[in-house]
């Protein structure tokens, strides 16, 4: 049907009513901006939806105080290029006067430690808040049967995840890979803010994550391996002057929590989540890996 922009709530309410509620739709929230990582979500959604549909909104209400709102890519003509190109039908791009027309009073939130206090939610307290909150009003407007998150913001993807389970929302969430650059970077829309050394020192992340790897599948035992893994990346990460760790995590990936001997007993394997965040001047990076581990 060829790209349609959509700006208002209720002319998508009524463009939905009349042309979409009996298709299948594939879904992909963004904040603009867009790389390679993006651009895999959308050709995800379009390959295999009846329709494929993005969302560009710079949520405000998931930056802290002191983070990059403000200077954060907004690149909408590019993004609109890129939307038509790869054949997306539906971009809706609006505002925080339509998405956030009155001071906000309801938000969604969850209470577990997972997203209260672990890894990003550590030090970016109302983060997860500001997700959760967005990414419902969306899908109540959007409607869609599949949405598409990709695996570098994995602790975003296990939050919507179990959002949509607990709140019993009728939308299947599917993670997809990371892309990288062929030094092994992930792509990120922050990445323009790194300047040349500072992109070199970058591919530390990757390096690190590939050191984790190759010690936890290494033939010892597991709880020692972590604790090696651990020690090694960060004093990897510690061998740049240009890096600053704000968390390195090597836990369970599916509860984000500390790996102990009780987790161990009767299984074949574990999947292992390597996690890291760190700061590149006022820059900051995440990254992860997921390695399945085979128990001894």
């Amino acid at each position: 049907m060829g790209l349609k922009i959509i700006k208002k709530i209720e002319d998508y309410k009524n463009f939905y009513k009349d042309f979409l509620y009996n298709k299948k739709i594939g879904f992909v929230p963004t904040m603009g901006a867009l790389h390679e990582g993006h651009l895999s979500l959308l050709k995800k959604a379009k390959e295999n939806n009846d329709v494929a549909i993005m969302s560009i909104f710079v949520n405000p209400i998931q930056f802290g105080e002191n983070e990059d709102f403000d200077k954060y890519p907004r690149t909408i003509e590019k993004d609109i290029f890129l939307a038509e190109k790869l054949g997306i039908d539906i971009v809706f791009y609006t505002d925080e006067n339509e998405l956030y027309p009155q001071k906000q009073t309801f938000f969604v939130s969850s209470d577990s430690i997972m997203f209260t206090s672990r890894l990003c939610a550590n030090t970016r307290k109302n983060h997860f808040k500001g997700v959760a909150t967005i990414v419902t009003k969306l899908f109540n407007i959007i409607k869609p049967n599949v949405a598409y998150f990709g695996q570098k913001d994995y602790q975003q993807f296990l939050l919507i995840k179990n959002m949509v389970k607990e709140l019993n929302m009728d939308v299947n969430i599917q993670m997809c890979p990371i892309i990288r650059e062929e030094d092994g970077l992930a792509k990120s829309s922050r990445n323009i803010y790194l300047k040349d050394k500072e992109r070199q020192e970058a591919t530390i992340l990757y390096k690190a994550l590939k050191l984790g790897e190759k010690i936890l599948t290494s033939s010892q035992d597991l709880l020692d391996n972590i604790k090696l893994a651990k020690e090694e990346i960060e004093n990897l990460i510690n061998s740049s002057k240009l890096l600053k760790i704000d968390y390195i995590s090597i836990c369970n990936a599916s509860l984000l929590e500390e790996i102990t001997k009780k987790d161990l007993e009767k299984k074949n394997s574990i999947n292992v989540l390597i996690a890291i965040a760190v700061y590149i001047g006022n820059t900051r990076l995440i990254d992860n890996e997921i390695v399945s581990v085979k128990i001894n």
